[in-house]
């Protein structure tokens, strides 16, 4: 196993299967085959094509888009089609999250192909030149990658709220730290993938975060996502990323890019300059 295997391991896909979702003329996310058909039962909403599905131009403003999409999302999970609603919306655009044409439950994204973006926090130790991370244990109740491990803090990026309110938020919710604390947290850019899953198309955009703690913190998960933290030596870290599937996918790349910015990851690695572009993979369009 090594390092590139776990940044293939979320970039996979073949737009063959799908159809490009546009809004007027931006493209905005993909559709598999399947479900493009089905929202051909929408005409007023959905104007479905062999190769595109475009929403109807009608459709306009911001308010009438968000409420004729998510009226057709209503229905398909009560079709079974999409299997559940997460209740945060996300946001519908070609670009970046402010400038979002509608907004969709968080759970839609996958099924449309639509740009999610996310906040990974790396909580770290340093003694000298020795590191040691903190890592969470996700809870068996998870939906996604129950019981695998995580970075300190992760979560999803919703629209209508700031990037800095939302690592705050997520701070405190996933592992107790006081805001005071979260905003000492440094940003060191971003990692992109793009995957192919059973719902649909992951073009995903995580911003990443490090933060240094004392050595008398210790983390506490407030919303009951974590069953609970380790704190290993960062070698120890590389190791299981290295050579185990022990954490979700994506975390796997956000460690990699941590490992690659403090020198554990240095130039002599085989296949470094690969690393280092995968972790910015170019996001399918």
């Amino acid at each position: 196993m090594s390092y590139q295997d776990r940044i293939d391991a979320c970039n996979h896909y073949d737009l063959n299967h799908f159809r490009a979702f546009r809004v007027n003329d931006t493209q905005v996310g993909w559709i598999k085959h399947e479900l493009a058909e089905r929202l051909g039962g929408w005409p007023a909403v959905f104007k479905v094509s062999s190769a595109v599905v475009n929403l109807a131009e009608e459709l306009c403003p911001f308010e009438a888009r968000t409420a004729a999409v998510n009226g057709v999302l209503s229905e398909l999970l009560n079709q079974g089609v999409i299997h559940r609603r997460h209740g945060e919306w996300y946001p519908v655009t070609g670009s970046d999250r402010e400038h979002a044409l509608f907004v969709v439950d968080r759970a839609a994204a996958p099924y449309f192909g639509l740009r999610a973006f996310g906040q990974h926090l790396n909580g770290y130790i340093r003694n000298g030149e020795h590191i040691e991370m903190w890592l969470g244990r996700r809870a068996l109740t998870k939906w996604n990658a129950p019981g695998k491990l995580d970075n300190m803090v992760a979560g999803g990026l919703p629209q209508g709220i700031s990037l800095r309110e939302n690592l705050a938020k997520e701070c405190w919710e996933e592992a107790a730290i006081p805001p005071a604390l979260a905003s000492q947290a440094v940003p060191t850019g971003v990692v992109t993938y793009c995957a192919e899953t059973e719902q649909g198309l992951k073009p995903d955009i995580i911003y990443c975060y490090d933060l240094e703690l004392r050595s008398d913190f210790k983390p506490q998960c407030m919303d009951g996502e974590v069953d609970d933290f380790v704190l290993w030596p960062v070698e120890r870290v590389a190791e299981v990323v290295r050579e185990s599937e022990e954490f979700k996918l994506n975390c796997n790349l956000v460690i990699i890019d941590f490992l690659i910015r403090h020198g554990f990851i240095d130039p002599s690695e085989t296949g470094y300059l690969e690393l280092v572009a995968g972790l910015r993979q170019r996001i399918a369009d």
